[in-house]
């Protein structure tokens, strides 16, 4: 090895003095706190500060525990799995496939109507049950006019069409 010249070693001590004279870092250390303290603090004021909320609370979870809600509850948690299971078995048979299928199918028939005239046939029903319980029912030409009226006509059409698309779908 070669020895160091004077200028170098000159430049190490000085670049040693400049290091030595520099601002040293300060270390910050913060205490550690356990998020679970303030937690579990919290927890000891609650009873003070949500009383009436926790009396409510217990009353409620009485109400449950009494109707046998959280031991069904607890079964159902505890056997998920098989309650998942034969849920699905159930679901996945031809007729609940069947039945969900009708029931979308009934929900755009409903939804294709406008909600006033549901209204319509929902107090019309109300008033047609009123009028056949009476004592005296309506004459043969009562019964006559109102089927011919311009009214009715335009249900019996809306009833035949209905009746024709379902006969041609029975039909194929």
């Amino acid at each position: 090895m070669s020895a160091l010249s004077a200028s170098e070693v000159e430049g190490t001590i000085k670049l040693e003095l400049l290091l030595k004279s520099m601002a040293q870092p300060i270390l910050l250390e913060l205490p550690q706190h356990d998020p679970r303290e303030i937690l579990y603090e919290r927890l000891k004021r609650a009873p003070h500060e949500h009383a009436e909320a926790l009396l409510n609370v217990y009353d409620i979870l009485q109400e449950l525990q009494d109707r046998g809600v959280l031991d069904l509850a607890k079964g159902a948690l505890r056997s998920g799995e098989e309650v998942l299971q034969i849920l699905v078995n159930v679901a996945n048979t031809p007729e609940m496939i069947r039945g969900i299928r009708n029931m979308m199918i009934l929900a755009k028939v409903a939804n294709s109507f406008e909600p006033e005239i549901l209204e319509a046939v929902e107090q019309a029903v109300q008033e047609s049950l009123a009028e056949a319980r009476r004592p005296k029912p309506v004459r043969l030409w009562q019964l006559v006019k109102k089927l011919l009226s311009q009214e009715s006509r335009r249900v019996l059409i809306a009833t035949a069409s209905v009746l024709q698309a379902v006969g041609k779908s029975m039909g194929k």
